[in-house]
């Protein structure tokens, strides 16, 4: 008989007394809360009923929540209309665990109402039985919503781009075929001039700039087109929204920096000296070596007080440290700290990170077959910033590059991108977990100096002895 192994039940497995589950919609929310039945050893009372979802009711639910005992609520994920609930029940010092719509689904074949929906997810709360979803904290949650908001307008004004281009076409103008953007300065003054009414091909081509002087002759032909009047009327509306979308930008980028300047600074003397990285799980899939170590810088320049892991290393911030991993830059450390968060208590290990980005394959196991099934999508801002970064990797002549030029011969250009997205996680869950490390470029030879010369060469030998030669070795000039 093997030994059997044995599996620790997580905090949010244990047993509750005494729980609240609420099955949201848009306009209420079904509650259903688990209590002991008097004195009556084992027995237990559900009390379902529906609450309005507006501030004022979803207060006073707080408060008697508060009054009754109530140890741990449990709310679905349904769309956005989980966060009235959330943000207010939290605010009053509840413990509050939000979960997903696909993980608390009932029973095939049982009836489906909301009343009977909230009663199943008091069941599996009082049981230990469902898996939080990671919410990060109010301020990491503040800095996010400007982050996604740079994403969200960053693309819709891609699309205006490519909409102008699509008009440009239409006039029969050939611009975007000679140069290499439409968003550069020399193409800019050209649309201008078409808008303001100058259809002269030539007169066009001379308010090009810098390199784009030498393609004079190539840019005549491409601006010789059909550009009438309702085509000026309608790039000017695309250039407009598309200046509008560039200042909305920038002022999230500038609003986010100095939002998350404050919060690294406010956060600087919160934490104790230390910050020593837990010990990766060796049962975790996830878990392989890490690509990257890190190393704490020789001088003493970390404050007794010690600051969370968020400013350390030769007095860095967090940003900071992150900006020194290859592919990654100041706009992308943001968008990792606003998804992921500044406290990695909550993910153990590097492994468990990687798991609930969705970077790493999932086991299916039945019987004596094992094989990896699809990743899932896991964070679609965070595994894009991280996709954005691995692409910058592969074409530097550093570790990440020369991990992504090794995985692509076998494994291609794709599954070799999530590769190196979930080295860079893990760096990032170092960097983030110790206050004193710095990320350290282990070089595209890491790998060469790896190998065991002498085995290699005794497995060349081995090989060609096989097919009948004799081997003499002779040391280079």
């Amino acid at each position: 008989m093997r030994k059997p192994a044995e599996i620790v039940d997580a905090d949010h497995e244990l047993v509750i007394e005494r729980v609240c589950a609420i099955d949201v919609a848009k306009a209420s929310g079904m509650v259903c809360t688990r209590l002991p039945q008097g004195a009556a050893a084992g027995r237990r009372v559900s009390r379902v009923w529906e609450v309005a979802a507006t501030t004022r009711a979803v207060t006073e639910l707080a408060d008697h929540l508060v009054a009754v005992g109530i140890e741990q609520v449990t709310v679905e994920s349904t769309s956005d209309y989980w966060r009235i609930w959330f943000y207010l029940l939290e605010a009053r010092g509840l413990d509050v665990q939000l979960v997903n719509a696909r993980d608390v689904k009932n029973l095939p074949g049982r009836p489906k109402t909301d009343k009977l929906d909230a009663v199943w997810l008091a069941k599996l709360t009082e049981k230990g039985l469902l898996r939080p979803s990671f919410v990060p904290p109010v301020e990491i949650r503040v800095l996010r919503d400007y982050t996604r908001l740079r994403v969200d307008l960053t693309r819709e004004r891609t699309r205006h781009w490519q909409r102008l281009e699509k008009l440009l076409e239409d006039a029969l103008i050939k611009v975007s075929s000679v140069a290499s953007k439409l968003d550069t300065r020399s193409v800019r003054d050209m649309l201008e001039a078409l808008i303001a009414g100058e259809r002269d091909p030539r007169r066009l081509a001379e308010l090009a700039r810098g390199r784009m002087k030498t393609k004079r002759a190539a840019l005549v032909e491409a601006l010789s087109g059909r550009f009438d009047g309702h085509h000026a009327e309608i790039a000017r509306m695309l250039l407009d929204q598309i200046d509008g979308l560039s200042a909305a930008i920038d002022q999230l980028t500038t609003r986010a920096e100095l939002l998350l300047q404050t919060l690294l600074a406010a956060r600087a003397g919160d934490q104790p000296a230390g910050g020593a990285v837990p010990a990766p799980s060796s049962g975790d899939p996830c878990q392989a070596p890490t690509e990257a170590r890190t190393e704490a810088p020789t001088e003493a320049s970390v404050p007794a007080n010690g600051p969370l892991a968020h400013r350390g290393g030769n007095g860095l911030s967090a940003s900071q440290r992150l900006d020194e991993i290859a592919g990654i830059g100041p706009l992308a450390a943001q968008v990792v700290i606003a998804e992921i968060g500044l406290e990695m208590s909550r993910f153990p290990t590097a492994g468990h990170l990687v798991s609930w980005a969705k970077l790493c394959p999932r086991t299916i196991q039945s019987g004596a077959t094992r094989r990896g099934g699809a990743a899932g999508k896991g964070n679609p801002y965070l595994k894009g910033v991280l996709g954005e970064a691995a692409a910058a990797a592969a074409k530097t002549n550093t570790f990440l590059g020369e991990r992504y030029r090794r995985l692509v011969k076998r494994r291609g250009k794709l599954k070799a991108l999530v590769a190196v997205a979930r080295s860079i996680l893990v760096i990032v869950w170092h960097l983030l977990s110790d206050p004193t490390a710095r990320f350290y470029d282990l070089g595209p030879d890491y790998h060469t100096h790896r190998i065991d010369t002498t085995r290699k060469i005794q497995n060349h030998i081995s090989g060609l002895t096989a097919l009948g030669f004799r081997v003499t070795l002779e040391p280079a000039a």
